[in-house]
């Protein structure tokens, strides 16, 4: 069964319940009447509830609606937000600033509302010593609570272990902060036009989604 409703000529009916153009009942009237009022105002008559009884029809530019329905579609789907699962790779015992630097990453993944997938590598003897892995997972949740909770707990896969941690802002959330923030960095710099064009573009960049880094 077509999608498309029927309009002027193919509605096959005796009667119709007519709203006007501008959302007004008009009242039911003969479909002959209702496609004369459709021509006095060089408009579709379009059937807008088939199961109706009479059916329901509108008075519309149908070509217009359908641009501006598809329109609306379109920008629907680009303003979607699809959640994204980055992963992160650490080695049991890591040492500090390396712990740090990944843990930023972390951060901005969780601020970019991604889900992150965390993954302890064991490697030789390490693999007996799981408990490393388990308290350096945790750690990790604790240091960034504020921004993710544990989504999935540690649990071991071979010679790995692996957590998932899931952020508390909402990816569509994450992105309209994005935006907003954008636009208040351009709307200082036409304010202060003496800032450096390098600074601004570097506030940009750190705003957009980085790749994921490398194994430590």
């Amino acid at each position: 069964m077509s999608a498309e409703p029927r309009i002027n000529d193919r509605i096959r009916v005796p009667e119709v319940r007519l709203v006007g153009p501008s959302g007004e009942q008009v009242g039911i009237v003969p479909l002959a009447k209702a496609l004369e009022l459709a021509q006095e105002y060089d408009l579709d008559l379009v059937e807008v509830a088939a199961n109706a009884r009479p059916p329901v029809c509108k008075l519309m530019d149908y070509g217009k609606f359908k641009y501006e329905s598809a329109m609306k579609a379109r920008e629907a789907r680009k303003n979607q937000a699809h959640t994204v699962i980055k992963e992160m790779k650490l080695r049991p015992k890591i040492d500090p600033h390396d712990y740090d630097t990944k843990k930023g990453h972390v951060v901005r993944f969780l601020k970019q509302g991604d889900k992150v997938k965390i993954t302890i590598m064991f490697r030789g003897r390490e693999q007996s010593r799981p408990e490393l892995g388990y308290r350096l997972l945790q750690r990790l949740a604790e240091d960034v609570a504020d921004l993710g909770f544990v989504e999935s707990n540690p649990k071991q896969d071979g010679r790995n272990m692996i957590m998932v941690l899931g952020p508390h802002k909402k990816k569509t959330e994450a992105m309209a902060e994005a935006r907003q923030a954008q636009e208040a960095r351009k709307a200082e710099a036409k304010a202060n036009p003496g800032k450096s064009q390098n600074a601004a573009d570097a506030e940009d960049a750190e705003a957009q989604p980085a790749e994921e880094p490398a194994e430590a």
